[in-house]
């Protein structure tokens, strides 16, 4: 039996332009205007909620404005996550094929679950929002555990929580914490080359590099071995 657990954020869903206006609605308040830009920094928002800030405060700074310490940003991140809470799914969207290949998974008799370092409470809403959540044996995320990714406890855990083997598992995400993650856990990891962190992703060296979703169903056979089932529609 094999077992697929995907990070959420850049690797499922493209779930970047509802982060930044979370991100931008704390500057706001602060008078500072939109210091992120959807179009443009969805690698940022992808570094999670803290990155969000960091990078916004800098580039005040940069512009002669005020300087914005680490009080400020511990200050406005559960202002974020509150502002993030509020509108989580207006823009997020799953990535072509990805909800596809979670199905085709399934249907192959496959375990699937989730490892993101995004709240776990956030991340069960938004994928009740995205109406998901049932296809995913297990949701780890911050909060679960003491411990975060790149700590290989929370991918363990989601492996486990799904009914699956640590030793037949893989980790399908975006960054450089979901490689080190699966590195720690001695799992083999699959990023995907698409989304903001594309650039990036070949330079890490994962042990397959998507293009399309399309392209998991022979990654996973070539890292894990066969499916206890042949490939089928859903359902069928």
């Amino acid at each position: 039996m094999r077992t697929l657990i995907f990070d959420l954020d850049g690797t499922l869903a493209d779930t970047s332009a509802d982060m930044i206006a979370a991100a931008n609605r704390c500057f706001a308040a602060l008078g500072l205007g939109a210091m992120l830009d959807p179009a443009l920094d969805g690698a940022i928002a992808f570094r999670g909620g803290r990155a969000m800030l960091l990078a916004g405060f800098a580039r005040v700074a940069e512009a002669g404005g005020p300087a914005f310490g680490p009080g400020e940003i511990d200050a406005q991140y559960p202002r974020l996550l509150e502002a993030y809470g509020a509108a989580l799914c207006e823009h997020t969207r799953p990535y072509p094929g990805a909800i596809e290949a979670v199905e085709r998974a399934l249907a192959r008799g496959d375990k699937v679950g989730i490892c993101t370092n995004k709240p776990v409470d956030l991340a069960e809403r938004l994928l009740e929002a995205m109406g998901v959540r049932a296809l995913f044996g297990s949701v780890v995320g911050a909060g679960t555990l003491p411990k975060r990714k790149p700590h290989p406890e929370p991918l363990l855990s989601a492996v486990r929580r799904a009914g699956g083997d640590p030793a037949r598992a893989c980790l399908i995400g975006d960054t450089v914490t979901d490689r080190d993650t699966a590195r720690a856990a001695g799992m083999p990891c699959v990023l995907v080359g698409f989304g903001p962190g594309a650039a990036e992703a070949a330079a890490l060296e994962p042990d397959a590099l998507l293009a399309h979703f399309d392209e998991l169903d022979a990654a996973i056979e070539r890292l894990l071995g066969p499916g206890a089932l042949p490939a089928r529609p859903r359902g069928g």
